[in-house]
């Protein structure tokens, strides 16, 4: 087993990354198919860990704000498990899809079920899921506040402007929806669903407050901070799980590879990275692979995990 690094370990292992990267900045293409998300600049890099004992490390852009897209499918799903359990899986699955993140073909071949919670149509169904009993405004402000209850942080709040941008363009996202809703696979009207998928996605947070909200997936559920438990074990156990093997898309069997830690990336060049029983880690680099993965955010975790020894693969 590696060492346990210390504080000091690991300021320097990201300062040491964040500079090898430095001449890298701006590789990528940011996600122009979202206005908002095209005037981003794409030089930006931040990174933050927050350890399971409370330590908390940044370099670069690690205060910046900016939108968590897919990364908060992660804090959706786990409203949908608190409030429906196990029951979830008879509404989306729990396999890898091999295909684009929004693609349709695999969901008419499926009979409108989609593969997993991570893709759009499977974070789409769990906006329905939980958008039971709720008005969809109501759901957006319980959303928001779960996040900031976990990064302990009521400065969280939602890009409206991104938002009203991926309304305003997301004709893919709306066939997906309508694709289900002919399946009579959504409960609730469109709009509604697709309200409420937008506002989370248009979440606006630094990796500071993204690795700090991300700490009880690191921690058994519990954050290890307060004390306060967000879920069980099991479920945190099975949360990581699928972030592992789903949470980069038709990239993520290579981020296993290269990693080797579960995590969960957006659009907007988040990634959110969970190191079981050690710590939760954020980082944001705009320019995307062709998988719609964060380029230099995915190196430079691959480049913390080498270093780290963290790999729940082993050192």
């Amino acid at each position: 087993m590696p060492e346990q690094k210390t504080p000091q370990d690991l300021q320097a292992i990201i300062e040491d990354i964040h500079r090898e990267l430095t001449p890298r900045l701006g590789e990528g293409k940011v996600a122009d198919y979202i206005p908002q998300l095209a005037r981003v600049d794409p030089k930006h890099f931040g990174m933050a860990i927050v350890t399971t004992d409370g330590q908390v490390h940044r370099v670069g852009d690690a205060e910046v704000p900016f939108s968590i897209q897919s990364v908060s499918k992660v804090f959706t799903l786990t409203l949908a498990l608190g409030k429906h359990g196990e029951n979830i899986w008879h509404r989306v699955g729990r396999e890898p899809s091999g295909s684009a993140f929004n693609s349709i073909v695999q969901l008419e071949q499926e009979g409108g079920k989609p593969r997993n919670p991570f893709i759009n149509a499977g974070a789409i169904t769990i906006s329905d899921l939980i958008l039971a009993g709720h008005t969809p405004r109501e759901l957006i402000g319980e959303i928001v506040q779960f996040v900031r209850y976990l990064a302990d942080d009521d400065a969280i709040v939602i890009d409206h402007e991104v938002a009203r941008s991926e309304t305003a363009t997301g004709f893919r996202n709306f066939a997906l929806a309508n694709f289900m809703r002919s399946f009579g696979r959504l409960d609730h009207p469109v709009e509604h669903v697709l309200g409420v998928y937008f506002h989370h996605c248009a979440l606006s947070m630094t990796c500071s407050q993204l690795a700090k909200a991300g700490l009880f997936l690191a921690a058994g559920g519990t954050d290890p901070l307060t004390g306060h438990s967000v879920v069980s074990r099991q479920r945190a156990r099975r949360i990581n799980a699928l972030m592992l093997t789903c949470g980069h898309y038709d990239g993520s069997g290579d981020f296993a590879y290269r990693v080797g830690l579960p995590g969960k990336s957006g659009v907007g060049g988040g990634i959110l990275a969970v190191a079981p029983g050690k710590a939760s880690v954020a980082v944001w680099s705009p320019g995307l692979n062709v998988n719609g993965n964060s380029l230099l955010g995915s190196l430079a975790l691959e480049m913390l995990a080498a270093r780290t020894g963290w790999s729940v693969f082993g050192s």
